[in-house]
């Protein structure tokens, strides 16, 4: 055998046995990202938000605290050489991870480009860089194809917000797919804010996806509190609620979201996809542009 050969297999042995086998997943976003690489059988622990966020991992695995909670002996007990966490962390949430003794993988995200490179970086970890990459074209190709379809269309400002109390505008990537949707942002991304400043943006739509709500946001209820009745959105039926993961997720599951988004902003060209609810006791025509 050519010693090249033989240095290659030394090579590619040393590289595999570097792969992590035993990965705990502290947020659903990692544990998605996992999912889509084909690479959910090397998660032995996660949260139960992931567990709701993808049900393949349902089964044996341990349940975990978050990376605002993380716990090191729980992670010490999963024997895991990978920890993957995501913001929001608590400075001893991050001690307990590092305390566990296992690699750690520490993600922040806030555009659609630190999404993409957040995958790169899980997929080349796991040995799994092509398909990383495919991962990441599909994404840039379904959310670009909606992006040139609503270009030529009129463009509704939209209000978008990840929490209610205190108000809190959603995250700068939920922005870049209300661009693509075909919608105008309405706001700061991941900025405080209130009710009176939305009320007088005037936004045509508005959608709310609140951490952790699923779609059990109490519409009726937030509308009612911050006297929000004349505001157009509201006056012409236009007030969403977007299942929290869609849009909260830093992960492949976005592109619901986008879905949802372009349901929302623009009612009578998209179908109305799981994941979206309409306020249910407001009714009234749809503006004239979304008619064209």
């Amino acid at each position: 055998m050519p010693a090249r050969w033989s240095r290659r297999g030394t090579i590619k042995a040393m590289v595999s046995s570097h792969i992590p086998r035993r990965v705990v997943c502290l947020q659903p976003s990692a544990t998605v990202i996992l999912a889509a690489l084909g690479c959910v059988d090397r998660i032995v622990a996660c949260t139960k938000y992931c567990v709701e966020v993808c049900p393949e991992v349902c089964g044996d695995r341990a349940i975990v605290a978050d990376s605002w909670a993380a716990h090191s002996e729980q992670i010490k007990r999963a024997r895991a050489d990978l920890v993957i966490a995501s913001v929001p962390y608590q400075e001893k949430a991050v001690v307990e991870i590092l305390k566990s003794g296992a690699r750690f993988l520490g993600l922040a995200p806030r555009s659609l480009a630190d999404i993409y490179g957040d995958i790169a970086a899980i997929a080349g970890i796991m040995g799994s860089a092509g398909q990383g990459e495919a991962l990441i074209a599909g994404m840039q190709s379904t959310i670009a194809e909606l992006r040139n379809q609503t270009s030529q269309w009129p463009r509704p400002r939209v209000f978008c917000e990840e929490w209610g109390k205190p108000l809190i505008a959603s995250q700068p990537w939920v922005a870049e797919l209300v661009a693509a949707a075909g919608g105008e942002f309405v706001g700061m991304p991941a900025q405080q804010t209130t009710p009176q400043a939305v009320l007088e943006a005037a936004p045509d739509v508005v959608i709310a996806a609140w951490c952790g709500a699923g779609d059990r946001v109490p519409l009726e209820k937030i509308l009612s509190q911050r006297g929000w009745h004349e505001m157009p959105a509201v006056r012409q039926g236009r007030v969403y609620c977007i299942r929290d993961e869609f849009l909260n997720t830093p992960a492949p599951t976005l592109l619901y979201g986008l879905q949802a988004l372009a349901a929302a902003i623009h009612p009578q060209r998209f179908p109305q996809p799981p994941g979206l609810k309409r306020i249910p006791n407001i009714t009234g025509p749809f503006p004239e542009e979304a008619r064209q």
